[in-house]
């Protein structure tokens, strides 16, 4: 039931008591002032206020809530480049550059089988053994070149330099041994020759199979160079310094090396390590495998040296000829001849034994079997070689 309907009729109050409403205030209206009065007049005589407009710009685009009203955060700041951070990227350079030449070299080096294996290869002793060969083959040298190096015209390859490079598995010092190139041994298939005839009967493995029989040393690993690249590295590294004691003139190449310290380029230093018909080599075979041995130490004192390893216009020049200059047998890797290199750089200072194969005579045809055998089984047991039987 309604009281006055929806005409100012009311509501019956609900069941809560409300208080009762204080009387409706009215608003009082206002009145536009009547034109001609003194209100209209004071509202002309008013100075009309300029409205403010504001300069256009892009819309505003407020930025997006985030958790808890955190304010949106600051862009990143410009890193600068500190020391650490230049040094660090030179670093990465520098390791990159040498993995490049790494890989450039280990894949680019000549390979060969020269240790294949065979019936009655002797077995593997103690300590790591290199066969390390000089070739005095002329393939890839032209008339000028063979003329220039005094290399003569000798046909086939035959092997000037025969060295076994003896590294001890304990603390014994490396050996560096000689064998000369005139050895009168058994040479499988082929009955008793010189030893440097297996090189030209049958190259690498029949000479490792030959000095593998005649000493009973299992070979591990071999390098040679020929007369080319042995000079084309000397000339690499801007020449050897050698203290010469006296002049060298090769009577049969016409070869001469004034004495004194001097510094040695591609063609003299091939002289050097092959002079053997000189009043300066009286002893033949055994003088020329002793100046073998006094070069390669400072040939591997010259290559190690920071003048040489920091000069781009020396080093670049070597890592370029060493590939087409060395060749290696097919199992092995760059690693191995960083460790052999290593083992061998105290030939100049002593710290590794140098010797050649002992002999009865001076032309060095024939070994001394008792000292031989004394000097073989040191190798083969890591054992001091004693100094009896070490021949310079």
């Amino acid at each position: 039931m309604t009281y006055g309907g929806h005409y100012g009729g009311q509501q019956p109050p609900p069941s809560g008591r409300r208080p009762p409403r204080g009387p409706r205030q009215h608003q009082g209206a206002q009145m536009m002032p009547i034109p001609g009065s003194d209100r209209a007049r004071q509202a002309q005589r008013r100075p009309q206020q300029a409205t403010r407009v504001a300069p256009a710009g892009p819309p505003y685009d407020p930025p997006a809530a985030r958790p808890g009203g955190a304010p949106p955060p600051r862009p990143p700041r410009r890193k600068r480049w500190s020391f650490g951070r230049v040094a660090t990227a030179l670093l990465l350079v520098v390791v990159m550059l040498l993995a490049a030449v790494w890989l450039y070299l280990e894949f680019s080096i000549n390979r060969i089988d020269a240790l294949p294996d065979y019936e009655g290869k002797p077995a593997a002793a103690e300590g790591t053994n290199w066969l390390i060969v000089g070739s005095d083959s002329r393939a890839g040298l032209d008339a000028e070149q063979q003329a220039q190096l005094s290399t003569g015209d000798a046909g086939g390859q035959r092997t000037d330099t025969i060295m076994i490079a003896h590294i001890p598995d304990n603390d014994t010092p490396a050996t560096l041994l000689s064998l000369p190139r005139d050895s009168q041994v058994e040479i499988p298939g082929h009955g008793v020759n010189k030893i440097n005839a297996a090189f030209a009967f049958g190259g690498a493995p029949l000479l490792a199979q030959t000095i593998e029989q005649a000493t009973g040393l299992r070979i591990d690993h071999y390098a040679e160079i020929g007369f080319g690249g042995f000079a084309n590295i000397v000339e690499a590294i801007g020449g050897v310094e050698m203290d010469i004691p006296e002049e060298m003139r090769d009577t049969k190449t016409g070869m001469v090396i004034p004495a004194g310290r001097q510094t040695l380029d591609g063609a003299q230093a091939l002289g050097f390590v092959r002079m053997r018909y000189s009043s300066a080599t009286p002893r033949s075979d055994l003088d020329r495998v002793a100046n073998q041995r006094k070069f390669i130490g400072a040939l591997a004192n010259e290559m190690a040296s920071p003048a040489t390893l920091l000069n781009p216009f020396e080093v670049f020049p070597l890592l370029a000829d060493a590939p087409d200059a060395l060749t290696m047998d097919t199992e092995d890797h760059l690693h191995h001849l960083v460790g052999l290199a290593w083992a061998m750089r105290g030939i100049s200072d002593g710290g590794v034994v140098t010797t050649t194969m002992p002999t009865t005579s001076a032309s060095a045809e024939q070994w001394d079997e008792e000292k031989s055998q004394v000097l073989l089984d040191a190798l083969r047991t890591d054992s001091p070689i004693p100094d009896s039987v070490v021949v310079n």
